[in-house]
């Protein structure tokens, strides 16, 4: 009961900590959707309560009733915003978000998840604390190459075969998250979606590679802190008599599956190809609009997004077809963790549609000028929103201040120091959450499945106040002051 009054008395905060800005803004003229009341995103606050008390509380209620319970809270932000706004604006907004966003977004996942689920790594590397420090360190880098999804769903799997004989892991995937999942990704385009849309409005594609002393210095810090909390963690399991099975002397180390390295490429590519085709004039109309598939209004399935989804599927389809079953038997693959997140992510996308309208509504009001401003106003809204609207925003709120020297873009020139802050606002503080960036919640139910007890949505987040929030303030002091 404790942690119930602290989580509602946090989300409370949040929601009174609202810039007044907000009700001023409401009432300075102009009708329709531009301006929304703070109160319409209470469904999305309700619907994050839910994810973090029901499974507490309720668990198998919840596992049970979750499609029913998301239902009711998208219904909750749709009536009254037709209410407000009409049927056809709402009809709009939704469709907007879950054409343009959730569809995509899902696609994406579902691939990686189906590609990666038929790679397995077999041998006799035991899960140590040296060998859990290079996997993190690994796949860090990865995330980079193949994107923090893409690298996720490639090691989550080894990591927890690797230390299937410890009792004591949860800290291990928490980490995991942390680093693989979000940190790894602010090196290129590629890592993560807020920096293929700065790259898709003008950003340099290696630009990102300045910020690798950054990743480096949060690095080198976080793997000393991860190495002594699972050497302490490794001992006191190895106390109780738990030993890795380890038959055959030597080491062994197989990879099964090593050609749907292929087909992640492919799904790699199709990502690019998304944020490359629609500057290409081929996939514009004469007024310089990406072709699509109309869809109602001014929602539009555009054609480079087409393209991605069928390589994806694609992808994910060969990947079956090739591969021997006994692989995913052997990965333990199932699809209740993708189900789960279907069915979560279409209700946070629909109901934080109000929140990210109050967000564009009143970022270039907000008085930031300074990069550890925008670092931490970026990265406390990404913490719970997506994180790719979020960069948007203060991207555009830096380009519309009127510097002359920096990053030029399509929304203005932009100082090399506040792009910085932005981008690492926006990928790093992902991770303070489970819904901070798609793969976190996958991780999270992966891991459950595979016998893994992770913490609530809380208490993850207490995880991430302990190790993520000291390392942001250092990263403020020494980069964003």
């Amino acid at each position: 009961m404790k942690k119930i009054i602290t989580l509602l008395c946090t989300l409370f905060c949040a929601f009174l900590a609202s810039p007044v800005r907000v009700w001023a803004a409401e009432g300075s003229g102009g009708g329709g959707a531009s301006t929304v009341p703070v109160w319409l995103c209470i469904p999305f606050a309700g619907l994050l309560l839910c994810i973090a008390v029901l499974p507490l509380v309720k668990g198998e209620w919840w596992d049970a009733h979750k499609p029913h319970v998301v239902i009711l809270w998208i219904l909750a932000m749709v009536i009254p915003f037709t209410i407000l706004y009409g049927a056809g604006e709402t009809a709009e907004t939704v469709l907007d978000c879950t054409i343009n966003d959730y569809i995509t977004f899902i696609i994406l996942l579902f691939g990686l998840f189906c590609v990666s689920g038929n790679i397995t790594m077999e041998g006799d590397f035991a899960g140590s604390p040296r060998v859990n420090v290079g996997l993190l360190a690994l796949g860090t880098f990865l995330a980079s190459c193949i994107g923090t999804t893409g690298a996720s769903m490639l090691m989550v799997r080894p990591v927890l075969k690797m230390n299937v004989w410890r009792k004591r892991k949860a800290h291990i995937m928490i980490f995991f998250i942390f680093m693989v999942s979000n940190m790894g990704g602010i090196l290129t385009p590629i890592g993560d979606p807020p920096l293929l849309m700065g790259f898709m409005r003008g950003v340099p594609f290696f630009w990102s590679l300045n910020l690798f002393p950054v990743l480096l210095f949060n690095m080198v810090i976080l793997l000393f802190v991860f190495y002594h909390v699972d050497k302490r963690m490794y001992r006191k399991d190895i106390a109780e008599g738990r030993k890795p099975d380890i038959s055959r002397p030597g080491t062994q180390f197989r990879i099964d599956g090593l050609h749907n390295l292929i087909f992640l490429l492919m799904i790699v590519m199709a990502v690019i190809l998304s944020g490359v085709l629609p500057g290409m004039k081929a996939f514009q109309d004469s007024a310089g609009n990406v072709l699509g598939i109309h869809i109602f209004r001014d929602v539009t399935l555009s054609i480079p997004s087409l393209i991605e989804i069928v390589i994806i599927l694609v992808a994910a389809g060969l990947s079956f077809k090739t591969t021997p079953k006994d692989i995913r038997t052997r990965n333990h693959f199932t699809w209740g963790a993708i189900q789960e997140v279907a069915v979560l992510f279409i209700g946070i996308f629909i109901t934080m549609q109000p929140a990210l309208m109050l967000l564009k509504q009143v970022g270039p009001n907000l008085g930031l000028e300074q990069p550890a401003q925008f670092f931490w106003a970026t990265g406390a809204l990404s913490s719970f929103l997506d994180n790719t609207p979020t960069y948007l925003v203060f991207l555009t709120t830096a380009g519309t201040i009127g510097f002359t020297s920096g990053v030029s873009t399509s929304l203005g020139t932009v100082p090399v120091h506040l792009l910085s802050a932005i981008s690492c606002g926006a990928v790093f503080m992902g991770a303070n959450t489970y819904i901070g960036n798609a793969p976190n919640f996958m991780v999270k139910s992966i891991s459950d499945e595979n016998g893994v007890v992770m913490p609530s949505f809380f208490g993850y987040m207490l995880w991430s106040l302990g190790f993520l929030i000291p390392l942001f303030l250092l990263d403020t002091l020494i980069f964003f002051l």
